[in-house]
């Protein structure tokens, strides 16, 4: 592993606070399946849980195709981060999505 894919790693693991079974029991719920843009079947941060769970999951070395979707989670969060909406956000759109893609705000 490269020194950058050390940095992917621990970035990954700052942004994506919740454990493999949270999120795939979350994926489960009605609320992560209403929110996030769709072609009409799965949306994308829905596509994107799944495959961080098998992520989390993994005991091996990640492959790169794991380090590039690590990225576009790091990236996905932090931007969502920065829009915070003001008041309560625990049952927001805003929530909803940022937990698809493993990061639940609530446990900041």
């Amino acid at each position: 592993m490269s020194d950058s894919d050390d940095t992917v790693g621990q970035d990954f693991d700052e942004a994506v606070n919740m454990t493999a079974k949270q999120l795939s029991d979350w994926l489960e719920t009605d609320e992560s399946q209403s929110v996030g843009q769709d072609d009409g079947g799965e949306s994308v941060g829905h596509r994107s849980g799944r495959r961080i769970v098998e992520i989390l999951q993994k005991k091996g070395e990640r492959t790169d195709s794991d380090q590039e979707h690590m990225r576009k989670v790091v990236g996905y969060v932090h931007r969502h981060l920065a829009q915070r909406p003001d008041g309560d956000v625990t049952e927001t759109r805003w929530r909803y999505s940022l937990m698809n893609w493993g990061h639940d705000p609530l446990k900041d």
